[in-house]
């Protein structure tokens, strides 16, 4: 005895045995409906023609001179009718309801009648809640009927079949219940496992989008800061082969960082997670960095920083989107800022009780039309307003107003803090 679930070890094994014959009976069943309707109906049929043979059905008829040829009759008329039990329950019943009474008005009270039950459970099973009403009608018309031509035998013509009947429609109705609920929990694990795989192709995109947009961050920065220490080395390399130098060393600077970066994103893609290179991702610290690369590629910019900083700082998320944010206007000054005259730039951080500004401005006076790409958003843009977005915050970007005495291009991040009321 197993004390713990109060069952022998054999009941599991023979528990499980009868579910696997049965799930088998089923699915042949479902394969080959008319193959177990067949058998089913067939014998029926020899049990009934023997209870007639053998005269068994007069030990309980009420009138056992009854014409032998009717009562085969009758037998096979409850019998063969079986065979569409499952497609038209309630036809069949109908079709037995004048043999049942003729069988109750004669005083045969064969055993056959009994067959009556096996499609009232298909009726319980498979029919709305008011067939069950109408198979009752069908069934007990006959026995009052009966009852009434044979005052005498309510007791034996009545109640057996009350009892058949109730039990027949319960079975049914817990059948269908439980098979309603099976198809239920299937439905809703099939769901699930939509749904389930619908989250996951969107946490994929999601990550794809991530992914693209740290890419397209590093490389367009580094690639654009590259770019301008080389141009400005070629130019020195000839009258000043000591910045010629200078440029090579932060060309090679610049290209470790970023093969750095790389490698970090793409650990963690190619890595188990436990395994990945955690290098934290850049912070507002991180800025000086950051502008004194641009410098070095011939970019001249100041930071500055206005109100006072919170006693906790922003979330390593916030901090990473301005540090992006200013890092691709600048990576896009370098690109489409011009050269006559050289563009400057400015990067201010402004901090206020429940935001925290960036403004990026340059003095770029060439290529407003790849900075602003098409319908007045490039990629860079578009990413910058998906970052933002991410923590409710809002960017703007386009020429600084006209009232401004220089003319160029600016972007604005507004990012709320982490305590702003939601």
């Amino acid at each position: 005895m197993n004390r713990a679930s109060g069952t022998t070890p054999g009941t599991t094994a023979i528990t499980g045995h009868i579910q696997r014959l049965l799930r088998r009976v089923r699915a042949f069943d479902l394969r080959r409906p008319m193959v177990w309707n067949g058998l089913l109906t067939i014998s029926w049929v020899l049990f009934a023609v023997l209870d007639v043979t053998s005269g068994g059905w007069r030990t309980v008829a009420l009138d056992p001179n009854v014409s032998g040829t009717l009562v085969l009759l009758m037998s096979v008329a409850f019998s063969a009718p079986l065979l569409w039990r499952r497609t038209h329950p309630l036809a069949v019943l109908a079709f037995m309801a004048p043999v049942s009474l003729v069988n109750a008005w004669s005083g045969a009270v064969i055993q056959a009648v009994f067959l009556q039950e096996i499609v009232v459970f298909n009726v319980a099973l498979r029919l709305p809640g008011r067939a069950l009403a109408w198979a009752g009608a069908l069934v007990a018309a006959p026995l009052l009927a009966g009852a009434v031509r044979h005052p005498h035998s309510w007791d034996p013509l009545i109640v057996p079949h009350l009892w058949a009947f109730t039990l027949s429609a319960l079975l049914g109705i817990v059948v269908r219940t439980r098979k309603e609920y099976t198809e239920a929990l299937v439905d809703r694990a099939r769901r699930l496992e939509l749904e389930r795989d619908q989250q996951a192709r969107l946490a994929a995109a999601a990550e794809r989008t991530r992914i693209a947009r740290e890419m397209h961050d590093i490389i367009g920065h580094n690639l654009s800061v590259i770019t301008g220490l080389a141009d400005g080395g070629a130019y020195a390399a000839a009258k000043n082969p000591e910045r010629a130098a200078q440029a090579l060393e932060a060309i090679g600077t610049t290209s470790r960082q970023a093969l750095t970066e790389l490698r970090r994103l793409l650990g963690v893609l190619r890595d188990h997670p436990a395994e990945a290179d955690r290098t934290p991702q850049p912070t507002l610290d991180d800025l000086a960095d950051l502008l004194t690369g641009v410098r070095a590629a011939g970019l001249p910019v100041r930071l500055h920083i206005r109100g006072t900083p919170p006693s906790a700082p922003p979330t390593a998320g916030r901090q990473l989107t301005v540090y992006r944010v200013v890092q691709e206007a600048l990576t896009n000054t370098l690109k489409h800022g011009g050269t006559a005259p050289s563009p400057t730039a400015e990067v201010t951080l402004t901090y206020r009780p429940e935001e925290l500004e960036a403004l990026i401005t340059d003095t770029g006076t060439a290529g407003r039309a790849g900075r602003r790409g098409p319908e007045g958003g490039g990629q860079g843009i578009t990413g910058m307003r998906e970052r933002a977005s991410l923590y409710d915050g809002t960017l703007e970007a386009g020429p600084l107003p006209k009232s401004a005495p220089v003319s160029g291009w600016q972007v604005r991040l507004q990012l709320p803090l982490e305590d702003t009321p939601s």
